[in-house]
């Protein structure tokens, strides 16, 4: 297979012309190393969780959030029309990145890379995320199951591609460029709250689930207790939030900080639907599949200024995958020091934010394995070629 570690809607010729670059899908055989290769390459020091530190990254993104909130609430109601327009929408996606950085560190507590300490990081873990309208303990879980299930088609929790005979009826009435957009767009803003309240996109049980219910059949019984703290933590998030809009009004609360949560909620999805849906990444059947090689079948991606707003969640997937107790400040460099041993199957998508997402939406439509293959275990997505 052509060595292939970065894919980019197009590259530079000799004369400066621009050229589509081919993209190569990533090895799906067997890797020809392991896990404890892959961690003895890594730094000891990577390996270490400092609560001190990961306090100082906290505090640093309220302290953000908070100047921005107080410049936002303070000046742009007073700037002269049309500037207050522009302000609010530029507020609400600066302020949406931020928060999306604090939503991150709650993230690092579900996986235990905050601290040492277990009970810290449920602590801040539940109170960052309450703020932000995900259920902590339920997501924790969940999640933690996706990290066990990566590639899996019968088992992975999230980002599950369609079978041929399973893709949506209405689905070629969207197949154009006004309904990739209109797909990409009610994706963004209603994909996590219907996960959350309706296990859309995840797995089919034998009854209702949701992260709500601590009877839900995605939990187990040593796991409900906690997911009734996780709804504990929504509910008095929710009060706070009825509290504050009654005082000051819902448009005002909209304004500071409702709408820039929906911006935390569409760079949410953005970011996991990316990492996961990619027409070079393979997903594999109960005959292939194993844990190592799904953790394996994901991809970086490279969002420029905004890798660091986001503690480099976004360019450091693969290796979170393989170890995710390393704390986000410590994975830049342990991806770069595995990187020469992952060779072909360490990949990093530098195109364009929006181009990579009308890219998934055309050609990401269902997964099945190649005619010619001798490995029938392993789906590829493909998009529409013909009408189904």
């Amino acid at each position: 297979m052509e060595a292939y570690q970065r894919i980019s809607s197009d590259h530079e010729t000799k004369d400066g012309q621009l050229k589509k670059k081919k993209r190569v899908r990533a090895p799906s055989e067997k890797p020809p190393f392991t896990l404890a290769t892959l961690k003895k390459a890594i730094p000891a020091h990577c390996f270490h969780r400092s609560l001190p530190r990961s306090l100082a990254y906290l505090v640093y993104d309220l302290s953000v959030c908070s100047t921005l909130f107080y410049i936002a609430k303070t000046y742009i109601p007073i700037l002269p029309s049309p500037l207050n327009y522009v302000a609010w929408p530029l507020y609400w996606f600066i302020q949406g990145a931020f928060m999306t950085g604090i939503w991150v560190i709650g993230h690092e507590c579900g996986h235990h890379a905050f601290s040492e300490y277990a009970w810290v990081d449920n602590i801040v873990g539940l109170v960052l995320h309450s703020a932000l309208m995900t259920p902590f303990f339920a997501w924790k879980y969940s999640h933690r199951r996706h990290h066990s299930n990566t590639g899996s088609l019968t088992h992975d929790e999230v980002y599950l591609p369609r079978f041929k005979d399973t893709v949506p009826w209405y689905s070629k009435h969207l197949n154009n460029p006004v309904g990739r957009v209109i797909r990409i767009v009610s994706m963004l803003f209603l994909a996590f709250p219907l996960y959350l309240l309706f296990n859309a996109s995840s797995q089919k049980h034998d009854r209702f689930a949701n992260h709500y219910d601590p009877y839900s059949p995605i939990f187990t019984d040593r796991e409900r207790l906690q997911v009734v703290f996780s709804d504990a933590g929504i509910f008095t998030a929710l009060y706070v939030f009825y509290s504050v809009s009654k005082a000051h009004g819902f448009v005002w609360f909209f304004c500071t900080y409702l709408a820039p949560l929906l911006v935390v909620f569409a760079l949410f999805i953005i970011i996991t639907y990316l990492h996961h849906t990619n027409p070079t990444l393979p997903h594999y059947d109960n005959s292939e599949w194993e844990w190592f090689r799904g953790a394996l079948s994901t991809i970086d991606l490279d969002f420029g200024w905004l890798n660091r707003v986001l503690h480099h969640v976004t360019n450091t997937h693969i290796c979170h995958h393989l170890i995710s107790t390393i704390p986000h400040y410590h994975a830049l460099e342990a991806t770069e020091a595995i990187k020469p041993i992952l060779g072909d199957y360490y990949q990093i998508d530098s195109t364009p934010i929006h181009k990579m997402l009308y890219r998934a939406a055309k050609e990401c439509i269902y997964a099945e394995p190649d005619q010619d293959s001798k490995d029938q275990g392993v789906y590829w997505y493909r998009p529409y070629k013909h009408k189904i």
